[in-house]
């Protein structure tokens, strides 16, 4: 299977309220949540399938009611006005790297297999993992791996790579494995360089930029009583996604009208973010890590001319 969809029935449960509305699924991947919508949705209901990885367009569904974009979902406005397609029902977003990624070799994903640093999502452009280890400086390298992968050991790590880099280039997995073997703690070997991989892939492919970029067009790009789902897997994600559902900004600070009402675009379908059962987690070990969030894009009209800024 290309990719097992995680937290399928709560996500598309949350997200389809119309039968024949217009859905976005953002993160292609090999259709699994997709093949669902359609399964919900009425002759005439639709759905765009977004995904920058040219592996995703071997999956492809034959259906008149889906449209395929090779793209980046940071490029969503753009798209959906030229399908005439905005705004829309809802948006469905799960982050993060498919099962078919992390288990090509030549992908460079992961670390089980020695093969060359890429990591990009969309392999025809962008700089490479290889070209992150070989060029950023110390600093540059440990503050991408404190806060793309909260790497306890990152000043260690750096200068590692910084040592073994000058003697030659370090192109591969399994090479940038051996250079930091030293530098991991006995007994979480394993943790510590998904922690590693992580901020590397991070750092290649601008998850995060992408996502705020996402988040912000999800506003406009939602129809009044449109939803948008979107399952992460580490915490610098999902604290993004619930700050922004609950103020409805970057930032993450709330707002007031004059009579100390809270100013949000969305209202929360999930209070707390809905996470896989201990049975989905025993048939798909990856989705142990995943977090569910719904937002609604509320009815009311927000006069953002009157706020005031709640301060903490």
């Amino acid at each position: 299977m290309y990719h097992q969809p995680v937290l399928l029935h709560e996500t598309i449960s949350g997200l389809v309220h119309n039968p024949d509305g217009v859905y976005v699924d953002v993160t292609f991947g090999g259709g699994g949540h997709t093949h669902e919508i359609l399964n919900i949705l009425s002759a005439n209901g639709r759905v765009i399938g977004f995904d920058q990885d040219k592996d995703a367009a071997k999956n492809i569904i034959s259906d008149s009611r889906f449209q395929f974009v090779q793209s980046n979902f940071k490029h969503l406005k753009k798209f959906l006005q030229f399908y005439k397609a905005y705004p829309v029902d809802g948006i469905l977003v799960d982050l993060g790297v498919s099962s078919h990624q992390l288990d090509e070799p030549s992908r460079g994903f992961s670390y089980r297999f020695d093969n060359k640093l890429d990591m990009r999502m969309d392999s025809q452009k962008g700089i490479t993992a290889a070209e992150i280890i070989n060029t950023y400086p110390h600093q540059k390298m440990v503050k991408m791996l404190f806060s793309y992968g909260e790497v306890q050991h990152a000043h260690k790590i750096a200068a590692l790579i910084d040592k073994a880099r000058l003697l030659n280039p370090i192109k591969t997995t399994g090479k940038l494995v051996e250079v930091i073997t030293q530098a991991l703690p006995k007994g979480k070997e394993n943790k510590v360089l998904s922690q590693i991989f992580q901020a590397l892939r991070i750092e290649v492919n601008s998850e995060l930029e992408a996502l705020q970029s996402l988040l912000e067009q999800s506003i406009a790009a939602l129809k009044s009583g449109g939803r948008i789902a979107i399952i992460s897997y580490h915490s610098l994600e999902d604290r993004l996604v619930k700050n922004f559902f609950k103020t409805g900004n970057i930032e993450g600070k709330l707002y007031k009208d004059f009579y100390g009402n809270p100013l949000t675009p969305f209202k929360l379908i999930t209070k707390k973010a809905i996470i896989p059962t201990d049975v989905e987690i025993a048939q798909n070990p990856r989705a142990r890590s995943a977090k569910l969030r719904i937002a609604e894009k509320q009815l009311r009209i927000m006069n953002y001319e009157t706020i005031e800024l709640l301060t903490f």
